[in-house]
């Protein structure tokens, strides 16, 4: 059975597309069928908008809901609006957050990041890389070679819409942490470092 809503720690992720922009190949969704052998996050079909919140059911039980799953949710762009302001609806609410690969608006070819302010409270966005050479070479972007330059353009942008930014990579060994670390720091935005545990993912 597909899950569209799955608790990591105290938060709750929601799966709302299995569509990406790119084909990365250190992605858990290349390792696994299910994420942390529980949680099946291949969808049979995408879920609407009331179907996603039934399944987060009191959002106020969580500090966080985040957008991410084994998918690009920013493809569903409507839908992550509409989920979100139902959220908001409900008086105090947790902290939301989209995880992204910060392809989105090369996708939809406009500037999509004023349509999120007062919707998206924080981004994590995936650097994964020190340049455009090595970013061509493990996320195998669907968009081409615009992808890199689009998502430095896109943590630039986010800044002024969405309060909390992070940038993130992996620790691959071609990945020069440091270089990444810099780019953030003239970005003027978090960064993390994201262990890969590829032993624990198996098919």
């Amino acid at each position: 059975m597909q899950t569209i809503a799955y608790p990591v720690g105290e938060n709750l992720y929601l799966n709302i597309t299995n569509r990406c922009t790119n084909e990365c190949g250190f992605c858990i969704r290349n390792k696994a069928r299910k994420f942390n052998q529980e949680y099946s996050l291949w969808l049979d079909r995408e879920p609407t908008a009331d179907e996603v919140m039934a399944a987060i059911g009191d959002p106020k039980k969580y500090p966080q809901i985040v957008f991410c799953g084994y998918g690009e949710p920013l493809v569903r762009l409507d839908v992550v609006k509409e989920i979100a302001k139902k959220i908001k609806a409900g008086g105090p609410t947790p902290t939301i957050r989209i995880d992204t690969n910060g392809t989105g608006n090369l996708f939809w070819g406009k500037n999509i990041l004023p349509e999120l302010k007062g919707l998206i409270d924080a981004m994590s966005i995936s650097l994964n890389a020190q340049n455009a050479e090595l970013y061509n070479q493990i996320c195998q972007p669907a968009l081409g070679e615009k992808s890199y330059q689009a998502v430095l353009d896109f943590i630039k942008e986010a800044k002024t819409y969405i309060p909390e930014i992070e940038v993130s990579v992996l620790n691959l060994p071609t990945v020069d942490v440091e270089a990444c670390r810099k780019i953030a720091a003239d970005l003027g935005v978090k960064f993390r470092v994201r262990p890969y545990y590829e032993e624990k993912y198996v098919k």
